[in-house]
């Protein structure tokens, strides 16, 4: 099944294209491979999750946050190519998490991009390397912030 037709089977609706808060690209491609720059968690209204887990938000609110900041990622990958089947798998994803000290779950956190990349792209290509870390504060005052890499198909 192609990623294209696996959104629509998970009835995922993607959001407007994400403002960039810099200079820089959304998406670059580089000897077979798309970085993409940090995404956040901006829902279809335009409104971020913000706040720090451990603090201001639990850590459902911050999966959710993942999740969002991961359909975010794929609306970006999908007006680079033209469509999600231009991708071939994901590479590696580095997660940061807007956290309190006392805060552990990053992983968990993180998880609500990872679970849906691997909803989208399959077990096997949507699943990669990853790290998720905790950070004292995140660009627009953001909850997580996400970059990964992708090999294109």
């Amino acid at each position: 099944m192609s990623h294209e037709s696996r959104l629509k089977e998970l009835n995922l609706v993607l959001p407007d294209r994400p403002r960039p808060l810099g200079v820089y690209h959304p998406v670059l491609v580089v000897d077979g491979l798309a970085y993409v720059s940090g995404h956040g968690p901006i829902n279809a209204e335009g409104v971020a999750t913000c706040g720090r887990l451990g603090d201001s938000l639990d850590k459902q609110a911050g999966y959710e946050a993942a999740r969002l900041t991961g359909l975010n990622m794929l609306t970006s990958l999908r007006q680079h190519f033209g469509s999600l089947d231009a991708i071939a798998r994901l590479v590696k994803t580095t997660g940061f998490v807007c956290a309190s000290p006392d805060f552990k779950d990053h992983p968990a956190v993180i998880n609500g991009f990872s679970e849906l990349m691997r909803d989208v792209f399959g077990q096997e290509l949507g699943l990669g390397a990853r790290s998720a870390v905790g950070v004292p504060s995140l660009p627009a005052g953001w909850a997580v912030e996400i970059e990964a890499v992708f090999k294109i198909a």
